[in-house]
């Protein structure tokens, strides 16, 4: 019998994720079932409970679950326990063990797809939610200089600076401030605003000589953030569809020992997305 592995989240339609693990498997030989499961945050854990029972073994976690993953885990892995954030699951003897591919996943699509130098760049990442803290403590380790936060409600921005515990190099500042905080080389949106056609009114300010745009949604979800960049002269406007393939290539290897090749199978998503682009 195949092994069971899902993504939980919601909204999960239109989720590439099934579509990248069975081709992982597929390249590599291995016996597995992957599908998607849509669950709201109150029925969460009563799903994930479901799949322990029918013979579920590991998981993926998206919007806007990943900080009550963290919560449902009985063991976590470092990465995972500094984020409070949780998209990787591991069944064990003793319940849900916790992972976090996020922060390497963008920073390997960052670095080594795109050749981009991370170090000393000044940084604005918007967002503070779980998508944000996933990837924050990768991005500090990476080299950057100094990040600061902007989440519409600044309690959580706080809550993520003070998780960080980073000193000097990361602060907090409220949305209505962008106007006044200087440019930044690199823009992060970790926020879900435009998934459900909202827009970031985003003052072309931010922008340094040395600038680059980085959305971790793909898709629809990217266009309006990334449209912004390209307007603001960034020299790069990246989507999250490579840190998407990455973060998956991450999971599994953790699942089954070994990681997959993830060029050839980001080469055809890629080509896909601009074919409906055309389209459009």
């Amino acid at each position: 019998m195949s092994k069971q592995f899902a993504l939980f989240g919601h909204p999960v339609t239109h989720t590439l994720s099934p579509r990248i693990h069975r081709a992982f498997a597929r390249d590599l030989g291995i016996d597995m079932e992957y599908r998607a499961v849509d669950t709201a945050p109150d029925d969460f854990k009563a799903a994930l409970d479901r799949f322990a029972e029918a013979g579920g073994v590991g998981g993926n976690v998206t919007l806007p679950l990943k900080e009550a993953a963290f919560g449902l885990c009985a063991d976590l892995s470092p990465a995972a326990r500094r984020a409070q954030s949780v998209n990787t699951l591991i069944r064990t003897d003793h319940g849900w063990h916790g992972e976090n591919t996020d922060g390497a996943g963008l920073v390997r699509d960052l670095t080594d797809r795109h050749r981009l130098d991370l170090r000393g760049r000044r940084t604005l990442l918007l967002g503070a939610g779980g998508a944000a803290r996933g990837v924050a403590p990768a991005l500090l380790e990476a080299g950057i200089d100094k990040m600061v936060v902007v989440n519409r409600s600044a309690e959580r921005a706080d809550r993520l600076v003070d998780l960080l515990d980073a000193p000097g190099r990361v602060a907090s500042r409220y949305w209505e401030d962008l106007e006044a905080l200087g440019d930044f080389e690199l823009v992060i949106n970790a926020t879900s605003a435009t998934r459900h056609g909202g827009a970031l009114k985003l003052p072309f300010g931010l922008a340094s000589p040395r600038f680059v745009v980085v959305d971790l949604n793909y898709g629809e979800a990217a266009a309006p953030f990334l449209s912004w960049g390209r307007a603001a002269k960034a020299e790069a406007a990246i989507d999250g569809l490579g840190m998407l393939v990455e973060q998956a290539a991450e999971a599994f290897q953790r699942w089954h020992g070994r990681r997959p090749d993830t060029d050839d199978l980001y080469a055809s998503l890629r080509a896909e997305h601009a074919r409906l682009q055309t389209a459009d």
